[in-house]
């Protein structure tokens, strides 16, 4: 039965009221947490919400500033400047608007759970390193393994001298405390007003109340078009310069793994359209090369934003749409609220997000698929935390590949022969694939003629057509020798078709990953 175009506009309405009011907290704190003002994360959501969601491939997928790229774009400004952002992003979006053209929508998809979870993970260990030193009005100390190893000093002085940096810190407790409350024990219909929302709300009344002056406060200019930095031909011009190219590149990338895996969970979560991929893929270009003009935040789909539009029952694009149309009009009206935020109620806001990716959740489902996915998993993580966001990703894919490679290239053989001759067992376990033909082709050559053969493939993960076409070849040649070659010739098939059904999979697994 299809709904009302009234009901449904109507539904998109309320949706997007929600998706505003989770999204207005997660733009400014991800936005400090970027080491840019706040409004620069608004914007970057207003051209998430109204650019994007016009031209988007996935229409109940929201996007904005993400947690996700914080880690990357804070080195970014801190090694090349805030001057330098826009060129970056602009670049980054020109790269993600061609893949989107050229149809590599897909490709992006094409990463191991190992990886993403990874990658997840350790950027939350690095936002939760990093904000838990600004909830407590401090500033960062350096890396993330920095910054992690400085949390137990940075409490102790704290709880030591007191003062405005233990009153942040409680500020930060406070909202952290009313998140989890507010997701564990209010009434289900009170939960369509977001946690985070909630928190901060309560920390802007308790600075209040106490007159916490000595905190400090979002600062906001009463033009948000303020922190707008266009780029110029003599900015532009130094793309050609090698680390800058690097981080165009990291940005498109990572953005665009996020964007995608998340379209595939927003996908599960309704029965509407599908996403189209390479659409949605190049929606996201256009909307960064534009943050990329104004110098704010690159952007992804995001997946707590996504979440909750479809949970609040949107229908169709026009709640995105209309989201970003809220955060427009909020900060132009009433730009000066957000002057009563403490920033260590921001700060709080990512510090329990940065904790929720940081659980090892995952590490269950993982070790179902085996040992070397956990390790995968591991590295990932750990060489986040020693080096960067982009090299620890780049080495977790490249042990996925190695893990592919060694997982087509093993194939184990044990032959076992009967006491008179007459009969021989072979057993197969690992991939029977083009590069070890050989290695197959030689156990079958040594088997005497006329001999009872029987193949056993129960441990045999994949054969490819050229091993299977082998043994259909041998096993015709060694009945005109009086033998005989027993095997399960229908599963034998169904470990051919296999390669199939494992990409899908594994793209659900990536899914899942997100969400």
């Amino acid at each position: 039965m299809s709904i009302p175009i009234s009901t449904a506009y109507g539904r998109d309405l309320l949706a997007s009221v929600v998706v505003f009011l989770v999204a207005l907290p997660l733009c400014m704190g991800i936005s400090i947490a970027s080491g840019l003002p706040p409004t620069a994360g608004i914007i970057t959501g207003i051209v998430g919400g109204i650019v994007v969601g016009i031209l988007s491939g996935s229409p109940l997928q929201v996007s904005g500033p993400a947690a996700g790229l914080t880690v990357l774009v804070l080195q970014l400004v801190q090694q090349h400047g805030v001057e330098m952002l826009g060129v970056i992003v602009l670049f980054a979006g020109l790269l993600q608007f061609a893949a989107g053209v050229f149809k590599m929508g897909q490709w992006f998809r094409a990463v191991s759970p190992a990886v993403i979870h990874g990658m997840l993970a350790g950027i939350g260990v690095l936002i939760f390193a990093s904000q838990f030193h600004v909830m407590l009005d401090r500033r960062p100390i350096g890396t993330g393994v920095q910054n992690l190893l400085g949390v137990p000093g940075a409490l102790t002085d704290v709880l030591q001298a007191g003062g405005p940096h233990l009153m942040a810190g409680g500020i930060g407790l406070l909202t952290i405390a009313t998140i989890v409350l507010w997701g564990s024990f209010t009434p289900k219909s009170w939960r369509a007003i977001p946690a985070p929302l909630v928190g901060v709300l309560v920390a802007v009344a308790a600075a209040a109340l106490l007159r916490l002056d000595a905190i400090r406060y979002v600062e906001v200019p009463d033009n948000i078009w303020e922190v707008a930095i266009v780029p110029t031909a003599e900015r532009l011009m130094r793309i050609l310069e090698a680390p800058i190219l690097v981080g165009a590149f990291s940005i498109a990338f990572i953005a665009s793994a996020e964007t995608l895996l998340c379209a595939t969970a927003v996908d599960q979560m309704h029965r509407g359209p599908r996403t189209k991929y390479d659409k949605e893929l190049a929606a996201q270009g256009v909307g960064n090369t534009i943050c990329g003009m104004l110098g704010v935040l690159p952007m992804t789909g995001v997946i707590v934003r996504s979440s909750a539009n479809v949970e609040s029952g949107a229908q169709t694009r026009m709640s995105a749409i209309v989201h970003g149309i809220w955060l427009l009009l909020f900060v132009s009206v009433l730009p000066f609220t957000l002057r009563h935020i403490p920033v260590s109620a921001l700060a709080a806001v990512l510090v329990y997000t940065g904790y929720k990716l940081a659980y090892p959740k995952a590490v269950p489902t993982l070790l179902a698929f085996g040992k070397t996915e956990v390790a995968i998993y591991v590295v990932t993580v750990v060489t986040i935390l020693v080096t960067n966001l982009l090299e620890g990703v780049l080495i977790g894919l490249g042990l996925s590949l190695l893990k592919l490679l060694y997982a087509f290239s093993h194939l184990v053989i044990r032959r076992q022969d009967s006491d008179d001759g007459r009969r021989t067992d072979m057993h197969l376990s690992g991939s029977a694939t083009l590069i070890r033909l050989p290695k197959l082709a030689a156990a079958l050559e040594e088997l005497k003629p006329g001999a009872e053969v029987h193949v056993h493939i129960q441990e045999l993960d994949y054969i490819d057509h050229a091993c299977l076409d082998l043994l259909t070849n041998w096993d015709r040649q060694h009945k005109a020798t009086g033998g005989s070659l027993n095997i399960e010739w229908e599963e034998l098939s169904d470990k051919y078709h296999q390669r199939r059904a494992g990409s899908v999979r594994a793209a659900q697994q990536n899914a899942e990953a997100v969400t």
